[in-house]
């Protein structure tokens, strides 16, 4: 029983067999619980958007919002097929979404190259569908990109960790690589979890291998 729950949270679904979803967005956060910053603020004039999935959501964002020159973060679902998920239906393996942090921040203070540094050092990018205990689609590793050049970054970056990992004794990174997809806001309560709940579940831990990608910036 425990291997068949294993194995359907563990594979993506089918376009038949994806749960149907809703028309409208399910009901969030309006603003950032740090920041104050609307949720749903345009990319400002000078700034640039970025998403990333590398396991429970709740201490991803934290990662980023962390880092000066990451202007405002959100967590959601991504690279699915149901639209606007709830986060039960997510977790039930039927909608094939990640979760996923998407965030602004400005280039100047931090580049692309430090974000995806961050990315790969901070959770297993060679595990597939989990992350240490936590498995299903959602936790799966992903780079998604809004641009050209964010797509040649982070190709090039998998790349040089491979490197990196194959000498520590990792297998082959699952990190997928995309354009970035519909992008659909998690529920209120988990929008920055870990400022509202400090002492709360993190599940994000890295392999100890230092990414080569931003050392020098």
């Amino acid at each position: 029983m425990l291997s068949s729950l294993f194995n359907r949270k563990a594979r993506m679904p089918e376009a038949g067999e994806a749960l149907p979803g809703r028309g409208d967005p399910i009901p969030t956060a309006e603003s950032h619980f740090l920041s104050g910053r609307p949720l749903a603020a345009p990319v400002p004039e000078g700034m640039e958007e970025a998403m990333f999935g590398m396991g429970c959501f709740w201490g991803v964002e934290r990662k980023f919002w962390e880092r000066e020159g990451v202007w405002l973060t959100m967590v959601g679902y991504a690279g699915g097929l149901t639209p606007n998920p709830t986060y039960r239906e997510v977790c039930s393996g039927m909608t094939g979404h990640n979760e996923v942090v998407r965030l602004i921040h400005d280039p100047a203070a931090i580049s692309y190259d430090e974000l995806l540094r961050l990315f790969w050092e901070n959770h297993d990018p060679t595990q597939g569908m989990r992350q240490g205990n936590d498995v299903g689609t959602q936790y799966r590793s992903g780079i998604y990109t809004y641009t050209e050049a964010q797509k040649a970054a982070a190709e090039a970056s998998r790349a040089a960790y491979q490197g990196r990992l194959t000498a520590a004794g990792y297998g082959a990174i699952t990190t997928e690589i995309r354009p970035a997809p519909v992008f659909y806001f998690a529920e209120d309560y988990h929008q920055q979890y870990l400022a509202k709940n400090p002492g709360g579940y993190c599940g994000v831990g890295g392999t100890g291998v230092t990414c080569p990608i931003g050392l020098t910036a």
